[in-house]
């Protein structure tokens, strides 16, 4: 990418931002930080994964196995080898970019790129919904909202997000092709949550 290239980027990125941060939406200011410190150590993922470990059947378990293999690869990918090529990308001066202050969570210490919390949002949803259909839907709504609510309170760029959420969909598309492959469902798995 060359210079003149990058610079543009980095601007359409700063002016996605801050266009997300202009967003007059004081009722969503509390909603989307509480969702955004929520999914903190991929909390509410693990939460969904242990019920369905244990109230899932045998569908339920290789669900939570191919998302939480997921979350860890795609974890591991993330917060290791694409923070560390990122050259430690700075997160976003939430005060100098106008977010407003009622939507602050703590601001990671971590480099910015990309959101470790959209791809594991991502790999889990599509982990999951790869081998459970019918979960599909709600759970890429959840993930959706977690990847939105760390632009929204300010500790990523959108590009962060973007990056992290396709990292995570590939990962989790992974898992749940292996889980299939090892594990195809059967009539008597569908006649379990019949």
């Amino acid at each position: 990418m060359t210079v003149s290239l990058r610079r543009r980027f980095r601007a359409g990125d700063r002016a996605l931002y801050r266009s997300v941060a202009r967003l007059s939406t004081p009722v969503l200011d509390e909603p989307l930080r509480q969702v955004s410190h929520f999914a903190n150590f991929s909390k509410p993922w693990f939460l969904v994964a242990g019920g369905l470990a244990l109230f899932g059947g045998p569908r339920g378990r290789r669900a939570a196995l191919a998302g939480v293999s997921a979350i860890g690869a795609a974890s591991l990918v993330v917060n290791q080898p694409m923070k560390r090529s990122a050259g430690h990308r700075l997160r976003p001066d939430r005060d100098g970019l106008g977010v407003p202050v009622q939507r602050w969570v703590r601001m990671p210490t971590s480099g910015s790129f990309p959101s470790g919390h959209s791809a594991s949002a991502a790999a889990f949803a599509v982990a999951v919904g790869g081998v459970l259909p019918a979960l599909r839907p709600p759970l890429r709504v959840a993930a959706s909202l977690v990847a939105f609510s760390r632009v929204y309170t300010g500790v990523h760029y959108p590009s962060d997000v973007l990056v992290g959420v396709t990292v995570g969909a590939l990962f989790g598309r992974l898992a749940a092709r292996l889980a299939l492959r090892r594990w195809p469902p059967s009539s008597a798995d569908d006649k379990e949550h019949t």
